[in-house]
């Protein structure tokens, strides 16, 4: 009969749940290191031995950085064509890879317009990509469009190549450049130092010969 009684109150004590449990467990809510069951004349005695949980171990946490590339296509109604290749790490700076030929030897202004818009060719694309609303300058100008990017060379065949590294021209947030256009200027980039009348809007670059649409791709 003592045995029976024994099963049912390991029964009774064994469906407590957790919390149950730690409360009866707690010093203040129970002193006596016995826990009585509800049927008298049996006790059973847990050591802290017995009540362990098993934690499992935290992993450690893995910070992946995030790449962006994106692509431009210049082309125009000359024989000006070329490619613009963007890519960012995580929030740092935005490399620029451009590759442009048909032009005349010399440098040509070189800028990242407002619209991704070509319905009417590069006249569409408005003016240089500006969110700070400041004059036009050099790309190390504190003072500058954020789409100011200065010049690059042609050389004599015609082709410039060039590799910009800039902070504002990001390709995700909200001054990302994606959707926007590549433009190259018939002319120098005076760099807003020239004393044009246009030199702190355009840097008096001139006409637009070919341009492109800046659209995501992938990795």
């Amino acid at each position: 009969m003592q045995a029976a009684l024994a099963v049912m109150a390991a029964h009774t004590v064994l469906s407590v749940s957790p919390f149950q449990l730690r409360t009866l467990l707690s010093p203040s809510a129970n002193p006596n290191p016995l826990l009585q069951s509800s049927f008298h004349g049996a006790s059973f005695k847990f050591t802290p031995k017995s009540l362990t949980l098993a934690a499992t171990p935290s992993k450690p946490l893995t910070v992946v950085a995030v790449s962006k590339k994106a692509v431009a296509v210049l082309k125009g109604n000359s024989a000006v064509e070329g490619v613009v290749t963007l890519t960012q790490e995580d929030n740092g700076p935005t490399k620029v890879s451009v590759r442009v030929t048909g032009l005349t030897p010399g440098p040509h202004g070189f800028h990242l317009h407002e619209y991704g818009d070509t319905t009417n060719g590069c006249i569409s694309t408005g003016a240089h990509f500006n969110p700070n609303n400041l004059t036009h300058g050099a790309p190390k100008d504190e003072v500058r469009h954020a789409g100011d990017l200065g010049n690059i060379a042609a050389n004599a065949d015609g082709v410039a190549e060039a590799t910009i590294v800039d902070n504002q021209i990001p390709l995700s947030g909200p001054n990302s450049v994606v959707g926007r256009a590549f433009v190259v200027h018939e002319l120098e980039d005076d760099l807003g130092k020239g004393g044009h009348e246009l030199s702190l809007t355009t840097g008096n670059a001139g006409g637009r010969l070919a341009c492109g649409v800046v659209g995501l791709t992938p990795i």
